[in-house]
């Protein structure tokens, strides 16, 4: 604390480094959607930004072990990130998944698919697209919904290959944002 004019010592100032609050939107418990929600990080930079939507994610879906990217939107993917408690392991791929998703893995059955916002996106797109992406019955790619003018090649061959067994109806996600 510096000293102010009167000798006394001034109060400290109070720290703007508090946690930004955590931009995603999930589906709706129960119904089938092509994605579980939508993350809109403040940052490419994964070791900063993965870590609080790991830990709260962790407390719906249990425990977050691996993620995996799309190197096009994060220009540096670190083998793992350290979320507090535990570390998750990265993946990433360039070309065979769709740019604008990333996949969360857990010690439970099946994984979760986010559409990423990008960070650069204007809020009021970002609020369209976050609820979009997370509305009950969504059909629509990550790409399709933050790209439309793009080619979207992701369309339904990995939806309609998953088998026969619906997982994506037994999910355990919330309706909420954040």
């Amino acid at each position: 604390m510096a000293n102010s004019e009167s000798g006394r010592p001034r109060p400290a100032e109070r720290s703007t480094n508090a946690p930004a609050a955590l931009r995603l939107a999930l589906t709706s418990r129960g119904e089938r959607s092509r994605l579980d929600g939508a993350w809109w990080p403040r940052s490419r930079d994964l070791e900063r930004e993965l870590p609080p939507l790991v830990l709260a994610l962790d407390q719906r879906w249990g425990r977050i072990t691996h993620a995996t990217v799309n190197r096009r939107l994060w220009p540096s993917v670190p083998r793992h990130v350290q979320t507090g408690s535990h570390a998750v392991h990265l993946g990433w791929f360039d070309a065979e998944e769709d740019p604008h998703v990333i996949w969360l893995f857990s010690y439970g059955p099946g994984h979760w698919d986010l559409a990423v916002i990008p960070p650069e996106t204007e809020p009021e797109d970002a609020a369209r697209l976050m609820a979009s992406a997370s509305r009950t019955g969504n059909q629509d790619t990550a790409s399709a919904l933050v790209d439309p003018s793009s080619t979207d090649r992701w369309g339904s061959a990995r939806w309609d290959s998953t088998g026969s067994r619906d997982w994506r109806a037994e999910k355990k996600t919330i309706n909420e944002t954040y």
